[in-house]
């Protein structure tokens, strides 16, 4: 029963890795570059929504949405102010916008919220559901249905809307889209609205496992094994890989870490990134990149 519980758990915490990742893989398959910002993202999600919570005392369907407008603001002021103007250049000088941007929302956070950890409470009991002799997290699971949820609304949106197509088009080539009359602009802030709101699910759940602070914001590096391990851009790839770094941390937490004094169950997702990069770079399921030379 134990290597049971051990597996489900770990499942269910890699639910909720997947949620951040699908935030990597909405922007790469947008605008074919690795958002570094997006653990910050997810920080600043949390931030939002325990400010409504704790501070404002509102109730949490009001605060939900007050905290997705912002997110999805704040998405599109983003593309607007920064990654617009970035149309066209080298992929290397939007990279290092994303870490200036992370860098900037780490401190803005700071100066408009504090710097002490906040909670985010959720009316969910934290008493845990018990499968005969399985003890599962509720919390863990609740977040598992929502991450479903979010990943086939989001499937939907890349194979079956205008828009999706529109963005897979442009991420294949930015300079063929513009010449074709796609509104670059217009969907890179698509994708960034849409990775806010990704952001505040992730922010949503994670604030409540582990409190929201600049810690949080290290999500981000956390979950970039699974990113590489399922393919940067796929959306399937990120929720198998979510479950799989998820279930090796778990088995490596249950067994390794009793043995050597503990550190396995952080350093086995980068292992697995090392091992991915050196033998299969495009992940489990990305789409392999040929250039003639």
């Amino acid at each position: 029963m134990y290597e049971i519980e051990l597996m489900i758990n770990g499942l269910l915490v890699g639910s909720l890795y997947s949620i951040v990742a699908l935030g990597f893989v909405l922007i790469y398959k947008a605008s074919d570059v690795i958002n570094f910002a997006q653990g910050q993202f997810v920080m600043f999600a949390g931030y939002v929504i325990a400010f409504w919570l704790l501070s404002m005392n509102m109730h949490l369907a009001l605060a939900a949405v007050l905290a997705l407008v912002i997110m999805v603001a704040v998405g599109l002021f983003i593309e607007w102010a920064v990654l617009r103007h970035l149309i066209g250049r080298p992929v290397v000088a939007i990279i290092m916008a994303t870490i200036g941007l992370a860098f900037f929302l780490e401190g803005f956070a700071q100066m408009l919220f504090g710097i002490e950890t906040r909670s985010v409470p959720l009316p969910i009991s934290d008493e845990p559901i018990f499968v005969g002799d399985i003890l599962i997290n509720k919390i863990e699971l609740i977040a598992c249905g929502v991450a479903g949820v979010g990943f086939a609304a989001v499937g939907w949106f890349f194979i079956k809307s205008r828009s999706g197509i529109a963005l897979r088009a442009i991420a294949d080539d930015q300079q063929v889209s513009l010449a074709m009359g796609i509104n670059v602009r217009r969907y890179f802030g698509i994708a960034w609205a849409i990775a806010g709101v990704v952001a505040l699910i992730g922010g949503v759940f994670w604030g409540n496992a582990t409190g929201v602070d600049t810690q949080l914001a290290l999500i981000g590096l956390k979950v970039f094994p699974v990113v590489i391990l399922g393919g940067l851009d796929s959306i399937i790839g990120a929720i198998v890989a979510g479950l799989i770094i998820g279930l090796l941390e778990s088995l490596a937490a249950g067994y390794l870490d009793p043995l050597v004094g503990g550190g396995t169950k952080d350093l086995t997702p980068y292992v697995v990134m090392i091992l991915v990069l050196m033998f299969k770079p495009y992940g489990l399921f990305g789409k392999p990149i040929i250039e003639r030379v």
